[in-house]
Formats: structure tokens, sequence, C-alpha cells
């Protein structure tokens, strides 16, 4: 057991499995030489050679396709586009085939790939990479979207991203790539498919998943500390397939659920679990469900970036709202 940082768990996760699996390999812009925009694979073509950690040329399609073709052929792909915002040309190949291969050929053919991208806001980038579009692939059957909001939590679920039979989108949070470093157990997987609920309470339950986790955590500290409120933290991690059963769960005990993401707000992940509790949890519901979200526009450049992030004080006062609905 070592302590890393979220970047340096996605680093160790592959460097784990390239060694004990010859079919993983990596491809992408720079992540060879230079080791990745943000060195998420620094040192690995040095220890495992060209042929398993690829430089690619500047064409997020022809990666993508690529990736396509190793994964039915046997291979493990693991594939990173530099920032989401440039994820688009890839799509065709992700959703068109990817995404269909096991349903198309009834099974004989499957793609075990996974699609790395550094996502969401944070860092002051310009436009194209500071996005928060996981809503457009979790609409997409076929493919699993899952997001890390920790050390521990990337390492474990990239390891079974990259196991898994099936394409696996992986988006990791960049503004929380070096925010702490956690303790992360070597060669040890977590579960896909499952919320992780990190804090248990009474009065209230929150969902949200990535770079919004820590914010979440610190607004249930305050909200005990200064409010004598009861916060269940819950972290959905996979966001599909969405394990509704934890959070219906939680809320049918605490009877209130407030929903942070930092994507825009309509049409998102977290619309589609409020209209789930709606659907199946309205009975266990003491007051209307809140969403805590970015809002529907370009996210802007720079010092304004922070007045479109959700924030500690944000969800706080969303909860206070909820709690005194009547």
């Amino acid at each position: 057991m070592s302590d890393m940082t979220l970047l340096d768990a996605v680093n160790r996760a592959l460097f784990f499995e390239m060694k004990h699996d010859e079919n993983v390999v990596v491809l992408g812009e720079d992540v060879g030489v230079n080791g990745g925009v943000f060195r998420a694979t620094s040192g690995l073509q040095q220890e495992f050679g060209v042929k398993r950690v690829m430089d690619t040329p500047l064409a997020e399609a022809l990666i993508s396709g690529l990736a396509v073709g190793m994964s039915t052929q046997g291979l493990r792909p693991v594939m990173e586009i530099q920032f989401m915002g440039f994820i688009f040309p890839a799509l065709e190949h992700i959703i068109c085939h990817a995404a269909r291969m096991r349903n198309r050929t009834r099974g004989r053919l499957s793609c075990p790939l996974v699609l790395r991208a550094p996502y969401s806001g944070g860092i002051r980038a310009p436009e194209h990479h500071s996005e928060s579009t996981e809503a457009l692939l979790t609409h997409i059957p076929g493919l699993r979207v899952v997001v890390p909001s920790s050390p521990m939590r990337a390492y474990g679920l990239l390891l079974a991203a990259i196991r898994d039979p099936d394409p696996v989108i992986f988006l990791e949070p960049k503004r929380i790539y070096r925010a702490v470093n956690q303790p992360v157990t070597e060669g040890e997987a977590l579960p896909l498919d499952m919320c992780f609920t990190l804090r248990e309470g009474s009065d209230i339950t929150l969902v949200s998943w990535g770079a919004c986790i820590p914010d979440a955590l610190a607004a249930a500290t305050t909200l005990a500390a200064e409010h004598d409120i009861s916060a269940e933290v819950i972290d959905a991690a996979t966001l599909q397939p969405l394990d509704m059963e934890t959070i219906q769960n939680s809320v049918a005990k605490t009877g209130r659920c407030v929903i942070i993401h930092e994507a825009n707000k309509s049409h998102g992940v977290g619309a589609e679990i409020a209209a789930q509790l709606a659907e199946k949890s309205l009975l266990d519901l003491q007051a209307p469900i809140c969403r805590v979200t970015g809002f529907d526009t370009v996210v802007p450049y720079f010092q304004n970036e922070n007045s479109f992030l959700p924030d500690q004080h944000d969800i706080v006062q969303a909860v206070l709202k909820t709690i005194n609905f009547s």
C-alpha cells in the first residue's frame, strides 16, 4: 500500500495491468515519449516499448478505429483522448461499432477497450478543455461510463475497466488529478456498476460523482457542525449502468435528496436520477428533489469558471432549502 494522487493512481493501474496482461496496449496522442498531456502514461513506453505504448497522429477517429480493431482481435487497448472536448471524432467508432459489437455479432465478438479522457473544469483551460458531457455517453446502449472521485477509486475502477469484456468510457476529473494523496493497495480492483456510500447519514442524501465529491463531503461536514444535519454522501462512480438501488435505499432512509454535478443542468445524469426517484421512490420523499449543477452554457474561461462550477456553499444552501421545505 502506498500514498498516491489520482493521476498517480491512473498511471500505476495502467502499469499493473500491462505487467500482468501482455494483451493490454496503450495508444493516443503523446502518450509514449511525453507520457501524456498530464503525464498519466509517464514511463510506460520506456518500460513496455513502442509496440505496446503507441504515439498516434492527432486524429481521434484513427485512435478509436484502431482500438476497435485491436479489441476484436484479442488485445485490450486503452486509448487516451487528450481532453473530453476532443472526443467527438472518436464517437463514430465508439458508438457505431464498439458499443454494438456484442449485439451485432450475437456474442461472437466484443470490444474490451477503455477510452480514457481527462474531463470537467477547474483548471482554467480554454474552450474544448472543460466540458462535462457524460450524459451524451450514458445514453448509448453497450457503453459503461465510469467517473472516479479519488485515487483509491481511480486505481481500482481502472483495473476493473481494463479487465471488463466490453467497452468502458473512463472519465478522469482533472481538477482533482493532484488534489489529494490517498493510500492505494496494489492490484486491488473495485466493482463496476455500483455506488459507494462514503458517509452515512439520516436527514438527507447527497448524490454526486467525480470532482464534485470532495465538495459534497465538505458540505456534509459543514452541515453536521453548523446545522446539526446528518447528510449521507453517495458516489455514483459508474453512471451507466447506474446503481439506483443504493440511491433508492438511501432516500428511503433520509426522505430527501440533493444531486450535485458539474455538467449543464438540462438533460443531465442528475435529471435521470431524479426521474427514477420520482418513479420508484415518490412516497419516500418528504421534499422535492434538488439539483446543484453547472449552467446551460459553455464553460466560461479562466476566473469566470469559478462562477460556473457548483461548490460547497451551493450544496449547503440547497440542503437547507430542501430540509426546510414545507
